[in-house]
C-alpha cells in the first residue's frame, strides 16, 4: 500500500511540474511575441503610405471593407520597383476547419507551451516579420533576383485559404461565444482593387503563395488573370508547401467557409491543391506557367494531417514518410495536368524553424532558405527567376 501512494505521489508531482513548466513556457512565449512586437511597432514597422510610393519601400495600406478573423482591423503590404513587373504574394498561416480549430489561434503563448494553435487571426505588428523583408521580400540585390519587382503582399488572417465568405460562431477557450470571421476571399478581392490601381499592366506577373498562400494560388489565380489581369500574357504561379490530404475539403469549402461554388465544386477528391490545379488548368489551358516546391518531410504540414486524420496535433517519422510518399504521389498528377509542371524539393532540417521538432522545415520562400544553396549548389531563388524567364527544370527530385 505504501508503495503503491508513493508511486501516486510521485506521479502527481511529475504531473505538476509538467504545468508548471508549460505555464512557464507560455509566459516567455508571451514575453518574447510582446517584446518582439513592441520593437517592431517602435522602430521597424512598415509606414502608412501616404502619396506616391517611394523606390523600395515597403509600405502597409490600410483596407477598410478588410476584416481580420478576430473581428481587427487588416491592411496589405506594397513596394514598388523599377521594373514593370509584378508579384502577387499570397502569405500564409494555418487554417481553421470546425469549432475546435477556430478556437485555437496561433500565439506565443500556446507556441511555446506546444499547445495547438491552427492559424493567425490578426496583424498584430509581430505578424510583419512573417510578411515582408525576408526571402523574396528582402530588399537585397545581392541575394534576392526580385528585389526591384513591383509587389504586393497579401496577408492572411482567416483561416479560410483566402476563399472564406462567412462569419463562424465559435466557443472561446475561455467559454465566450466568439466569431471566426473567415473572410478571406473579401480581403483578397479588395487587396486587388489596390494592386490595380499601383500596378495596371505589368508585363510578366508572378502569383506566388507559401503555406496557406500556396493552395489559394490555383484557387484564385483563373480571376486574378481573368478579372484583374487579363492583359497580361506573361502569368507563373508559384506554391510553396502544400499538400494536406484530407477527404472533407469540399464540405469545409462549402459549408465552414462558404467558398463561391466555384471554388468547392471542384473539391471531389481528398487533394485540394490538386482539385484546384485541375480545374484551373483545364478552364485555362496553355495560360499559366506552374510551379511546386516542397521540403520532404514537412514538419507541420505532416502534423496537421495528423490531426484531421487522427486527431493528433503532432509529427513523428511515421507520419513524416506518409507525407513523402503522398508527395511523391503528387508529382506525376500535376505533371498529368500539365507536362511542364516543374519542381524543387528539398530536405532542410532546422531545430528553430520546426521548433525542436523531427523533421525538415515548412516553406522556403519567405525564409533565408530562399536564397540558401542545396548540395548541388542552387537555390529557389535562381531556380524561381529562370522559371519567370521561361527557363524550367526541376531540382531535387531525386530526394523523392
Amino acid at each position: 500500500m505504501k508503495d503503491q501512494t508513493s508511486s501516486s505521489e510521485n506521479k502527481n508531482r511529475r504531473e505538476r511540474r509538467r504545468k508548471q513548466a508549460k505555464v512557464f513556457a507560455a509566459n516567455a512565449g508571451s514575453f518574447v511575441e510582446h517584446s518582439i512586437g513592441s520593437f517592431i511597432e517602435q522602430r521597424e514597422e512598415a509606414p502608412v503610405l501616404s502619396g506616391e510610393p517611394m523606390l523600395h519601400v515597403w509600405y502597409r495600406i490600410p483596407v477598410p471593407e478588410g476584416l481580420s478573423g478576430d473581428g481587427t482591423a487588416y491592411h496589405i503590404y506594397l513596394r514598388r520597383g523599377n521594373t514593370k513587373r509584378l508579384c502577387l504574394f499570397l502569405s500564409g498561416g494555418g487554417a481553421a476547419w470546425n469549432e475546435y480549430t477556430a478556437a485555437r489561434p496561433v500565439t506565443g503563448a500556446a507556441v511555446a507551451a506546444g499547445e495547438p494553435n491552427y492559424y493567425w487571426n490578426n496583424l498584430r505588428p509581430f505578424t510583419q516579420i512573417m510578411n515582408i523583408n525576408i526571402g523574396i521580400t528582402e530588399n537585397s540585390p545581392a541575394h534576392n533576383p526580385f528585389w526591384d519587382w513591383n509587389m504586393v503582399v497579401v496577408p492572411y488572417t482567416t483561416g479560410d485559404f483566402h476563399v472564406g465568405r462567412n462569419d463562424f460562431p465559435y466557443t472561446a477557450l475561455d467559454g465566450s461565444r466568439q466569431i471566426l470571421h473567415f473572410h478571406g476571399r473579401r480581403n483578397f478581392e479588395e487587396a486587388m482593387k489596390l494592386c490595380l490601381s499601383f500596378f495596371d499592366t505589368p508585363t510578366k506577373l508572378l502569383v506566388a503563395g507559401d503555406s496557406a498562400g500556396a493552395f489559394a494560388v490555383p484557387a484564385l489565380a483563373g480571376t486574378i488573370a481573368d478579372d484583374w489581369y487579363p492583359d497580361c500574357g506573361d502569368i507563373t504561379l508559384f506554391s510553396d508547401s502544400a499538400l494536406l490530404i484530407n477527404d472533407q475539403w469540399q464540405s469545409i469549402a462549402r459549408d465552414v467557409w462558404h467558398a463561391d461554388a466555384s471554388v468547392w465544386e471542384p473539391l471531389r477528391s481528398d487533394n485540394i491543391v490538386l482539385d484546384w490545379y485541375r480545374a484551373l488548368l483545364a478552364s485555362h489551358p496553355g495560360r499559366f506557367r506552374c510551379l511546386y516546391a516542397s521540403s520532404t518531410h514537412d514538419y507541420l504540414l505532416s502534423a496537421f494531417y495528423n490531426d484531421m486524420t487522427n486527431r493528433v496535433y503532432r509529427t513523428d517519422s511515421a507520419v513524416q514518410k506518409c507525407f513523402r510518399c503522398q508527395l511523391r504521389q503528387l508529382v506525376p498528377q500535376l505533371r498529368a495536368l500539365d507536362p511542364d509542371f516543374s519542381f524543387f524539393f528539398n530536405n532542410w532540417k532546422n531545430p528553430i524553424y520546426t521548433k525542436g521538432q523531427p523533421g525538415t522545415i515548412h516553406t522556403a520562400v519567405r525564409l533565408r532558405y530562399f536564397y540558401t544553396r542545396n548540395k548541388k549548389g542552387a537555390t529557389m531563388a535562381g531556380w524561381l527567376r529562370d522559371a519567370v524567364e521561361g527557363r524550367r527544370y526541376d531540382i531535387g527530385t531525386e530526394l523523392l
